[in-house]
């Protein structure tokens, strides 16, 4: 299986993006809604792939996909998860549509993902 193989999808229910092999789940990245100074924004604040898939780049398709989305639905990205933040280090041209994390961003994460 490579990075063509999966889809992802944005389950907002749930809050979070799904990568999908089929119907099978096997990574997310989780966010809440935040209502920013400047506009609304979507905090990212935790991503997973499960490790039976690790190891084929597909965490960064489903951040490139999340983002991407999340900027096409006019939302601004607060990159609280580890891995959003290193992904957005290597992709800059995502930079523009970022916004840095405050403490009031970090206060609206679920408690048990601080």
């Amino acid at each position: 299986m490579d990075a063509s193989d999966v889809t992802v999808r944005n389950d907002p229910a749930r809050q979070r993006y799904e990568l999908l092999d089929g119907e099978t789940v096997i990574g997310a990245t989780h966010w809440v809604p935040f209502a920013g100074t400047d506009g609304p924004q979507r905090i990212f604040y935790h991503t997973t792939v499960d490790d039976a898939y690790g190891g084929r780049g597909l965490a960064s398709v489903l951040a490139r996909r999340a983002l991407d989305d999340t900027v096409d639905a006019g939302l601004t990205v607060v990159p609280v998860c580890p891995y959003i933040k290193t992904w957005l280090r290597k992709h800059p041209g995502h930079q523009e549509h970022t916004a840095p994390v405050r403490p009031e961003h970090l206060a609206a994460v679920p408690h048990e993902r601080r």
